[in-house]
């Protein structure tokens, strides 16, 4: 009888030792911190946009290019009215904050061409009046076509430097922007990856949720993909 218990108590020893092996495995292949190089967050619609809270839901709809390849579009003004003078439409990434980090995403316009003609890119975002965002345009001037920050007013644009704006056309541009919490640095960049259309530096908000969207336009988002490092070199397709 000893001899059988001793042999079932090796054999429990055995899989407690292995049980604690997998886990650590596990741990060391899915931590963030252990793999920089590895998206924390990816998003390409094909399973709808569950993880998506919206400012109006009925402004926004996951449909199909002539591939079948989904993507999240913005077909129409939202209903909603902010407290403060910023974007109207804005779809969030649930549950989530984050500080660094680096995003890349193609995003296309859809509507017609004039001078605010827009795309936006929200970070930051701790509440309907406070959070960044960035507004990529035809033409750029104080209200368009820079890095905002709405802190409980109007937005104000906060970009140190900044192209004249940016050319749509009809296309799906790469979106990529990098943002370091510790130096201030946010980073954008419009396809071209060796010099940004617009930088500052900030440290408002150094930690919040992310999201897409635009000021009062259309557009459509696809393969959204978030590091959490602020490195551009992240970005570019190896």
């Amino acid at each position: 009888m000893f001899k059988i218990q001793t042999q079932y108590k090796q054999y429990y020893i055995l899989l407690i030792a292995f049980l604690n092996l997998s886990f650590i495995g596990f741990l060391n292949s899915n931590s963030f911190a252990n793999d920089g190089n590895k998206p924390i967050f990816e998003e390409n619609f094909e399973q709808g946009s569950q993880h998506w809270e919206m400012t109006d839901s009925n402004a926004w709809t996951v449909s199909k290019d002539d591939k079948g390849n989904h993507l999240l579009c913005l077909t129409g003004s939202s209903n909603y009215e902010p407290a403060v003078r910023s974007p109207k439409s804005i779809a969030l990434i649930k549950d989530v904050e984050f500080e660094d980090f680096t995003l890349t995403v193609r995003a296309k316009q859809t509507g017609k061409e004039y001078g605010h003609r827009d795309l936006c890119f929200f970070f930051g975002y701790q509440d309907p009046t406070h959070f960044y965002y960035v507004h990529i345009a035809t033409k750029a001037d104080d209200h368009a076509h820079s890095i905002f920050l709405v802190n409980n007013e109007p937005r104000v644009s906060i970009a140190k430097e900044r192209t004249k704006g940016a050319d749509w056309a009809q296309d799906f541009h790469q979106i990529t922007i990098v943002r370091d919490t510790k130096t201030g640095k946010i980073e954008v960049y419009y396809d071209d990856m060796e010099k940004p259309i617009m930088a500052t530096e900030d440290k408002t908000f150094v930690k919040g949720k992310i999201g897409l969207g635009s000021f009062d336009d259309t557009g459509c988002f696809d393969d959204l993909k978030i590091w959490n490092t602020a490195n551009k070199n992240l970005a570019i397709p190896k």
